[in-house]
């Protein structure tokens, strides 16, 4: 429900409304990813990452919208 966000990953294009959230996601393609889902086998390089993946196998909504109040 906003405009577009100003700071885009050059690698996934990914955009973010802070400088600092960009270059924190930066690291996600440089690191090891040590930190993996057991249902999925996917890989993360920060744990906190990992965690808000395991949610899409639970199904618990990670955000709500405070305009419309919808999850996702």
């Amino acid at each position: 429900h906003r405009e577009e966000k100003p700071y885009k990953c050059v690698d996934c294009g990914m955009g973010f409304w802070h400088r600092g959230k960009l270059l924190y996601h930066q690291k996600t393609h440089t690191e090891k990813k040590r930190f993996f889902c057991t249902t999925c086998g996917k890989n993360y390089s920060c744990n906190s990452n990992l965690i808000k993946h395991r949610r899409i196998h639970t199904g618990e909504s990670q955000y709500v919208c405070s305009d419309c109040g919808k999850t996702f």
